[in-house]
């Protein structure tokens, strides 16, 4: 959760024109008492965090002329 937390805020002060759609990235809601089942939700959201952020700051450098 922490990552997650910290992800967030590099986007949302680095790239506040990537952080207006973190609200349409696919979330789901742990509603189980299954432990393990919350944990790989947030780590697939993580994961899918991190994708945004790289493809994003990949396609920015390349418009921008940076590699």
């Amino acid at each position: 959760m922490q990552e997650i937390i910290s992800i967030s805020s590099t986007i949302e002060s680095d790239y506040p024109e990537l952080y207006k759609y973190l609200d349409e990235t696919p979330f789901k809601i742990c509603e189980t008492n299954k432990n393990e089942i919350c944990i790989l939700y947030l780590e697939e959201y993580l994961k899918t965090l991190k994708e945004q952020l790289k493809d994003y700051i990949s396609s920015h450098n390349k418009l921008n002329g940076k590699k």
